[in-house]
C-alpha cells in the first residue's frame, strides 16, 4: 500500500482499513466515500488533513 500523500512505501495497518505512513506521518482511511486523511496531534489525536499546512513531503 502506497501513502496517498507522499506515495512513500513505508505505510503500516493499524486497524480495520485504517494506515499509517511513518514517512510523512499521516493516517488514512478507505471506505466506501473513499480515502480521508488525518494528521497526529502531539496527544495522538487525529486531525483532518490540511493540504495548506507546513508538512514537507
Amino acid at each position: 500500500m502506497h501513502c496517498p500523500i507522499c506515495h512513500g512505501k513505508a505505510t503500516g495497518k493499524v486497524g480495520a482499513e485504517q494506515y499509517y505512513c511513518w514517512d510523512c506521518c499521516v493516517e488514512y482511511r478507505i471506505d466506501k466515500e473513499g480515502v480521508r486523511i488525518f494528521e497526529v496531534n502531539e496527544d495522538g489525536g487525529l486531525v483532518p488533513f490540511d493540504p495548506n499546512n507546513d508538512l514537507v513531503y
